[in-house]
């Protein structure tokens, strides 16, 4: 299946692209291509564009020189950075620690990703949040759960990759318990951080989140599709999705309080 643009209205747009797990389940992943007020534009993530995607993507920015910045919000999403980078190369990179550390040679900004002066800089297109009670990048590097999760006020679009995640697949990964619904990421049990209160840390982050955001209208999620709310309330979502993971919340604060 060939990678897709999707123009999600009010200046977001969506690349819905590949991924595949041992080479063979197509997972998907994404990145987004959002225009500023100011009329530039910035990606949210970084992934290699197909020729097809390319041409769509220069004719809005002008060859790509509208490009101001790529925002790498997923520590681990490491694979696209230096195409990215090569394709636009006049657009400020930002990431965060981790791709400071095992990218170093690209020409990062000193201000990262998960750093709250990124909402101010920003701040009059995005609202960004950073999960609590989970840390950024796990000790265990094979738990991807946490992220930067943008939302883009003009579209009311929530931009966001692996701690809510959103499949739509078939058979075999249709078996799988979060495709076709919202939900967190099957790591949280592992990522709470191993203390006391940051399993209720990360509940209030997440109810919080629903209620500050509650006006978005669709989610880009990982890995491969959008949810459009249509009715259904980011609240709401939130709270099912809360309902399921809460056996993992129970079994934290039964060993760490």
């Amino acid at each position: 299946m060939s990678d897709t643009f999707l123009d999600l209205g009010d200046g977001f747009w969506t690349v819905r692209g590949s991924f595949r797990i041992g080479g063979v389940f197509d997972v998907g992943t994404q990145c987004s291509l959002v225009r500023l007020a100011s009329g530039k534009f910035v990606f949210l993530d970084s992934y290699t564009l197909t020729d097809d995607v390319r041409a769509q993507v220069d004719a809005l920015t002008d060859g790509g020189a509208k490009v101001e910045a790529v925002l790498n919000l997923h520590p681990f999403h490491t694979l696209h950075c230096e195409w990215m980078h090569e394709a636009f190369p006049q657009a400020k990179l930002y990431g965060t620690a981790r791709h400071h550390k095992f990218l170093p040679d690209l020409p990062w900004e000193g201000l990262r990703c998960e750093q709250d002066e990124l909402a101010e800089h920003y701040g009059a297109d995005f609202a960004f949040s950073v999960p609590r009670g989970v840390p950024l990048v796990c000790a265990d590097e094979s738990v991807h759960f946490s992220s930067v999760l943008a939302l883009h006020r003009a579209s009311g679009t929530m931009h966001v990759d692996d701690t809510f995640v959103y499949l739509r697949k078939g058979f075999p990964l249709s078996l799988l318990p979060f495709t076709g619904r919202l939900g967190f990421h099957p790591t949280l049990a592992k990522a709470l951080e191993p203390r006391a209160g940051a399993a209720d840390e990360f509940r209030e982050w997440a109810i919080g989140l629903g209620i500050d955001w509650a006006d978005a209208r669709r989610i880009a999620a990982a890995h491969n599709a959008v949810l459009w709310l249509d009715g259904k309330k980011l609240p709401d979502l939130i709270g099912e999705a809360l309902g399921r993971v809460k056996p993992a919340l129970d079994a934290h604060r039964a060993e760490y309080g």
